[in-house]
């Protein structure tokens, strides 16, 4: 594991998030969702794709708040633009569960 310091994590942009909105995504290599998320008036709106619909459908993702981090540049993920990025943990089969705030938070609240 490579060690960082304190600036290189100031520099991670995490910020609290609500999905506002979920599509599916067929052109993606792995199943994916589209997601549209809020993080608040001062980041706005955007999407992302998310490798996590083996254990989250479309309606318990919808208004669900998120940890994202909203400084990465875009990146291309096939036809769909991929603004942030929707946090997670890895299970040993390769499910994805979710990071998210333990209670109801601020949107675009940033982790301190």
């Amino acid at each position: 594991m490579e060690e960082i310091n304190w600036d290189d994590f100031n520099k991670v942009d995490l910020r609290v998030g609500k999905i506002v909105d979920v599509e599916d995504f067929p052109q993606a290599r792995k199943a994916a969702w589209k997601l549209k998320i809020d993080f608040g008036p001062e980041v706005g709106i955007k999407m992302s794709s998310a490798q996590i619909t083996d254990l989250y459908t479309k309606d318990e993702l919808l208004g669900k708040q998120i940890i994202g981090v909203v400084n990465f540049p875009p990146k291309q993920i096939g036809p769909f633009v991929s603004e942030c990025l929707v946090t997670g943990f890895a299970r040993e089969n390769g499910e994805v569960v979710l990071a998210v705030p333990d209670k109801d938070s601020v949107l675009g609240a940033k982790l301190i």
